[in-house]
C-alpha cells in the first residue's frame, strides 16, 4: 500500500514554525512556498511507492517530514496567529530537536501536525498517514492491537471519578449504578466504564448510564462542562484532574473513587518500527511526567485558560426561558437550529438585551444598528426590542450562509459554522482563510479540523464556544425532557 495522505498536499506553511512576524511579510511567504515545494519533492522522491508497513525513522528522516497527528484542545494543540502552540507541539519539537543531534542529525526535519478527531488518531497511523499520534494516550489491549506506543511519558495513572455542582453523593464506585456519566466513545474511560456498568448489571445492579459526548470535545472540554454544571460526573485520568482543578475549583477530584488503576500513557506509532521506538524511547527518559522538562511543559498551559460557563442557571436560565420562544421562531422561519441560535446569542451578550459594545453592537445578539437597517437585513428597533434584537442577528447570519456558504458542496451544519465565523470576522475574512486552507491541502467546505487551522484564534474560540455552549443548551433539553417523561409515566401509573 502506498502512502497516500491528502492532507499533505500544500500543507507544509502550517508547519514550518516560521516567527509569526515573518508569516506576515511577503518575502517569508515566498521563502515558505519555495521550502514547501523542495520538500514535496523529497517526500514523493523518497516515500514513492514504499510500503507503510517499511517506513521507519531512516525513511521519515530522509522525507524530512514528521507527521503527527493530533487533536485540537485548549491544552494539547491549538493555533496561535497560525503558529501551533501547546503540550504536543512543544514536545515535538525537543523531540525533532533530539533527532537532530542523534542518527538524523543531517536532515531537516520538519513537523506536520494533523488535527484530527480523537477517534481517528490511531487509524492514521496505522494507515501510514501519520508517523505518531500525540496526546494524552492511554496504552490499552485494544490499541495495542492496531499500533504501537512509546514507553510511557506517565504510568500508574488512574482514572477517577469527577464531579461538578449539584453531583449526587457518591461513596463507593457501586454509586455509579444508574449514574449519568459523560464521555467520549473513543476514550479509554468508556472502555473502563462500559466494562463496570456490565460488571453491575451481572450483580443486579442498574447499568450506568453511559452519554456520549462529541469526538471533537477533548477531556479538559467535559471538565469544563463538568465545572459549570453542564454534566454532573464524568472520568478523567488523575493527572488531567488534579491539573485541571487548579484553575477550575468548582470540580471535585475523586481520587477515592478510581474505576482504574495502573494505567500508562504514551505516543502511538506503526508497529514494527524499532529505530522510531528506540528513539522515543530515548526522548521519554528526559521529558516523563516528574522530569524537570515534563513538568515545565505540563504546568505551562494551565495557567490562563479561559473557562466556559453555565447557560443553564440562575439568571442565564431564566432568559433562556424569556427568550426561547424567539430563538424557536425565528430559528424555524431561517432553518437555523434554535438551540445554536440560543448559543450564538449567549456567546455574544449572556442572552443580556443590555450589552453594548465600544465597536457599537447592542443586544442579545450583539449586532449593530447599521447593520439591521441594511436592506438585507431591514430590521428596525433592534436596541429597545429583545425580540427584534433576535430576528435581527438571525436574519443576518441567514444572509451570511445564503449568500457565501450556501453552495452544496458545504455540509449544513458547516453552512451555520462558517457562517458563525463570519459573524464573528466578516465574512471577506472567513472566505480568505477557505482559500488558504485550500492552498494547504484542507478541505475549505469544511470549517471543523479543516478552515478553522488557518482561522485567527479568536475566530476558532468564538465557534467552539458556541459548539460548548449548545452541548449545554441541548444537554439541559434533554435532562427536562426526561423529566417531564418521567412525571407523565408516574401520573399514568398513578
Amino acid at each position: 500500500m502506498k502512502i497516500n495522505n491528502p492532507l499533505l498536499a500544500g500543507a507544509l506553511v502550517l508547519i514550518l514554525a516560521l516567527p509569526v512576524a515573518a508569516q506576515k511579510n511577503a518575502e517569508a511567504g515566498a521563502h515558505g512556498e519555495a521550502i514547501e515545494a523542495e520538500l514535496d519533492s523529497i517526500r514523493e522522491s523518497v516515500l514513492d511507492d514504499v510500503e507503510v508497513s517499511t517506513v521507519d525513522l531512516d525513511l521519515i528522516s530522509r522525507s524530512r517530514v514528521l507527521r503527527v497527528a493530533t487533536s485540537f484542545s485548549q491544552t494539547g494543540f491549538y493555533l496561535d496567529g497560525g503558529e501551533p502552540r501547546g503540550t504536543v507541539p512543544d514536545s515535538i519539537n525537543l523531540f525533532v530537536q533530539q533527532l537532530k543531534e542523534g542518527k538524523a542529525r543531517r536532515y531537516h526535519i520538519i513537523p506536520l501536525y494533523l488535527p484530527l478527531p480523537r477517534d481517528s488518531l490511531l487509524d492514521a497511523v496505522a494507515d501510514g498517514k501519520a508517523d505518531i499520534a500525540a496526546g494524552n494516550l492511554t496504552i490499552t489491549p485494544a490499541r495495542l492491537e492496531k499500533v504501537a506506543f512509546s514507553a510511557p511519558f506517565a504510568s500508574t495513572v488512574s482514572e477517577v471519578v469527577v464531579t461538578g455542582p449539584g453531583a449526587p453523593e457518591l461513596s463507593s464506585i457501586e454509586d455509579l449504578a444508574g449514574k449519568t456519566v459523560h464521555v467520549r466513545q473513543s476514550s479509554s474511560y468508556y472502555e473502563t466504564l462500559d466494562a463496570l456498568s456490565r460488571s453491575f448489571e451481572t450483580k443486579g445492579f442498574e447499568p450506568i448510564d453511559l452519554v456520549l459526548v462529541s469526538e471533537l470535545l477533548e477531556s479538559e472540554d467535559v471538565l469544563d462542562l463538568v465545572a459549570s454544571g453542564v454534566f454532573q460526573l464524568t472520568v478523567v485520568d488523575d493527572h488531567i484532574a488534579q491539573l485541571w482543578a487548579r484553575v477550575q475549583p468548582e470540580l471535585m477530584v475523586r481520587n477515592d473513587l478510581a474505576v482504574a488503576e495502573g494505567q500508562s500513557i504514551g505516543w502511538a506509532f506503526r508497529k514494527n518500527s524499532p529505530q522510531l521506538e528506540e528513539a522515543l524511547a530515548r526522548f521519554v527518559q528526559g521529558h516523563r511526567k516528574g522530569t524537570l522538562m515534563g513538568n515545565i511543559i505540563l504546568n505551562r498551559y494551565y495557567r490562563d485558560n479561559k473557562r466556559v460557563g453555565n447557560p443553564t442557571l440562575g439568571i442565564d436560565q431564566e432568559r433562556f426561558e424569556a427568550l426561547g420562544e424567539y430563538f424557536r421562531r425565528y430559528g424555524e422561519q431561517y432553518e437555523v437550529e434554535w438551540l445554536l441560535l440560543v448559543a450564538q446569542g449567549y456567546q455574544e451578550s449572556r442572552l443580556d438585551q443590555s450589552v453594548r459594545s465600544s465597536a457599537g453592537a447592542v443586544g442579545v445578539m450583539q449586532i449593530k444598528p447599521s447593520t439591521a437597517a441594511d436592506p438585507n437585513v431591514d430590521i428596525p428597533n433592534i436596541e429597545e426590542n429583545v425580540e427584534n434584537n433576535i430576528h435581527a442577528g438571525t436574519r443576518y447570519l441567514a444572509f451570511i450562509r445564503n449568500r457565501y456558504f450556501s453552495s452544496d458542496d458545504i455540509d449544513p451544519i458547516d453552512q451555520v459554522l462558517f457562517s458563525f465565523a463570519a459573524y464573528n470576522a466578516g465574512p471577506r475574512r472567513i472566505m480568505q482563510y477557505r482559500r488558504q486552507a485550500a492552498e494547504r491541502g484542507l478541505d475549505p467546505d469544511r470549517w471543523l479540523e479543516n478552515v478553522e487551522e488557518v482561522a485567527n484564534r479568536e475566530t476558532l474560540q468564538y465557534v467552539k464556544k458556541i459548539i460548548k455552549y449548545f452541548v449545554s443548551y441541548r444537554e439541559y433539553q434533554r435532562l427536562v425532557l426526561s423529566a417531564k417523561a418521567r412525571e407523565r409515566a408516574k401520573a399514568e401509573s398513578g
